[in-house]
């Protein structure tokens, strides 16, 4: 199965997008999430992976500033709130994945993002994830990454 179309890489996709709603046009994770249903219906996701896209956009939301500290401590000259919203929504999304999913090996974190970012961010985007989320991920530490 091509990752494009892998049902995680749906609900990480949705996820961002939901993300970005949120940054631009502030309310709850659980407003946003309910605002999607009620525009697009159903996310086309399996149970376990719904379940997957509402902990990621909620979780998100309940440690962004977690996030941001880690992001920011990460990025060399770079302040989060100047980052591209698509760059800055997105390294808040694998930041949290990284912490809240050890089931999910760091490699797959770190190439979905860059995946993602290809396809939503600008042509900079890619490396810029890339070169964060390796140093993100170096402050996340977990053992069953070898």
């Amino acid at each position: 199965m091509k990752p494009t179309t892998a049902p995680r890489h749906q609900a990480r996709a949705l996820a961002l997008q939901i993300l970005c709603g949120i940054d631009l046009n502030p309310v709850t994770a659980k407003e946003a999430l309910r605002r999607f249903a009620a525009s697009f219906g159903a996310s086309g996701l399996d149970s376990s992976n719904e379940a997957f896209l509402v902990d990621l956009v909620e979780g998100t939301c309940a440690e962004r500033e977690e996030l941001d500290r880690l992001i920011a401590e990460a990025s060399r000259n770079w302040r989060v709130s100047r980052m591209a919203a698509v760059d800055r929504n997105l390294l808040r999304l694998a930041t949290y994945e990284l912490l809240h999913h050890p089931e999910i090996p760091k490699r797959v974190t770190l190439n979905e993002a860059v995946e993602l970012a290809k396809g939503y961010g600008t042509t900079e985007s890619r490396a810029f994830i890339n070169g964060v989320l390796d140093r993100v991920a170096l402050l996340v530490p977990r053992e069953q990454d070898g």
